[in-house]
């Protein structure tokens, strides 16, 4: 029976519940888990020291496929504990080529292929949303993980489109659970009058945190992923998170049937949802336009 190594920098408590939609990836080439595939998991429940111990665990194990996805510590991880024997397909926000994971998008070379889901180039288009939405904020906060290697190229971004939206930026950092806590704090004192939330593992693993710090605080948040929006956020805006996970489990099962990484594509969304909360806005006493909610994906009231 072959053996597939899933590595996740996160828990399973924030990301526990998309293993379904990987399996069901798998299911779609055959594979079902139990009867003729084996799945070998390692969480590192946010603990980011803990990932090369643990893809080393995954290389030992020899697996036939390592499933990562997140940040690209994790994807590095599984590589270099990999090296060029053990296939790895990966799940990423930010460019895979600049990166240095692949050659190209087209024709990755190498061992490696899978998803980019460009939520590193959506920043932009949060604020540019949140703003619209809560047009009275002349300063809005953006919420970073200073340990992902995306977070440089986020803020560059957004702090070229909040200039000609008239909007002062804001840039906190947080890489704990504590620093979370002060990050919303420093927001009520410096007067902003909104955030938007990275994309990022770790800060996506802290959402019940984040969600309750928002509603305590009063303060209207713009996230990457929908699941944040049905829990009570007040909208979000990217890929659909369950949709990557599908996708990675198809290409798992197409290197088990023997294709090559290097023959696969890096896949990229096509669509992006934009999820507006109604009764969080209500709450919120904000006034969401009817051009953001007739542009939206889906409304919960």
């Amino acid at each position: 029976m072959p053996v597939v190594g899933w590595l996740n920098a996160g828990g399973f408590g924030a990301t526990g519940p998309f293993v379904a939609a990987f399996r069901r990836g798998l299911g779609e080439m055959g594979y079902v888990e139990g009867q003729n595939v084996a799945v070998e998991y390692r969480w590192a429940e946010d603990q980011y020291d803990r990932v090369p111990v643990l893809a080393a665990e995954l290389a030992i194990r020899k697996v036939n496929v390592i499933a990562t996805i997140g940040s690209i510590t994790t994807v590095n991880a599984a590589r270099t504990a990999a090296g060029e024997r053990i296939p790895i397909v990966f799940g990423t926000g930010g460019d895979p080529v600049a990166l240095g994971l692949v050659g190209s998008v087209a024709r990755p070379d190498g061992n490696l292929t899978g998803v980019s889901y460009l939520v590193a180039d959506l920043a932009a288009k949060r604020l540019d949303l949140l703003a619209q939405t809560v047009p009275q904020a002349k300063r809005i906060a953006l919420l970073i993980n200073p340990q992902n290697p995306n977070s440089e190229g986020n803020v560059r971004d957004t702090e070229e489109a909040a200039r000609p939206l008239g909007v002062q930026l804001l840039v906190l950092k947080a890489s704990t659970e504590g620093e979370i806590d002060a990050a919303f704090a420093t927001m009520v004192a410096e007067g902003a009058g909104a955030v938007v939330i990275q994309a990022d593992p770790f800060i996506h693993s802290r959402r019940p945190q984040l969600l309750a710090l928002a509603a305590r605080h009063a303060i209207p948040a713009i996230y990457t992923w929908r699941e944040f929006a049905v829990e009570g956020g007040l909208m979000s805006y990217g890929p659909n998170l369950g949709d990557v996970y599908r996708q990675i489990g198809n290409y798992v099962g197409r290197i088990l049937k023997g294709a090559r990484p290097a023959d696969l594509p890096v896949m990229q969304p096509t669509t992006f949802e934009l999820t507006v909360n109604l009764k969080t806005a209500r709450v919120l006493g904000v006034d969401v336009p009817p051009a953001i909610l007739a542009g939206a994906d889906e409304v919960i009231d």
